[in-house]
């Protein structure tokens, strides 16, 4: 059994998660996440741990962002776009189980960005040599790169911010980076 109390959006993804492994849910009833919700999962928090595992679409970013900012600490796990895609419909509860269980296995954590003092990990400028902006594929390669480095696809900025929030090491970047270029002949 998962130890932490795994965040869904709805009843579908709960389904489709305890298909998958042994765990307890919350369900945020979608984006219309309201205070009660929040301090249950905030309460979960403090007891066992929470992993939030949103869609991977414009709404479960937002609940992601509101969820993470009222309860800080939460462990954050990643699905891919792909894996989560039936049709014209994205969601937890499309995936596989053997995607969730891969997605589960990847868990981040949040380090604060001012517990080492501010440092970046990888910069700015990395991400422009890499491609990852200012380039004509950059869309695509983040969305390899959030992929392989488990931390889901995200524009530029919020890219750069999950590299520092996640501690994505210069290894690990650079490892992505080259699988990256590998596949797509470079």
């Amino acid at each position: 059994m998962i130890k932490e109390v795994i965040v869904v959006e709805g009843r579908d993804d709960t389904v489709a998660v305890k298909r998958a492994v042994d765990a307890d849910t919350i369900e945020t009833g979608g984006s219309a996440i309201n205070e009660t919700t929040l301090r249950k999962i905030a309460l979960a928090m403090e007891r066992r741990g929470v992993i939030i595992f949103t869609d991977p679409d414009h709404a479960g970013e937002r609940i992601r962002k509101i969820v993470a900012s009222r309860v800080p600490g939460c462990k954050h796990a990643f699905l891919n776009e792909a894996d989560a895609t039936k049709g014209d419909d994205i969601g937890v509860e499309n995936a596989s189980p053997e995607a969730i269980r891969e997605a589960l296995s990847r868990v981040r954590s949040e380090v604060p960005f001012e517990a080492d003092g501010g440092q970046n990990l990888i910069d700015w400028e990395d991400l422009i040599a890499a491609g990852l902006i200012v380039h004509p594929e950059a869309s695509a390669r983040r969305r390899f790169m959030g992929e392989r480095l488990g931390i889901g696809y995200c524009n530029g900025k919020q890219f750069h911010k999950r590299l520092a929030i996640f501690r994505i090491s210069r290894e690990e970047f650079t490892a992505a980076l080259a699988q990256l270029e590998n596949e797509r002949g470079e």
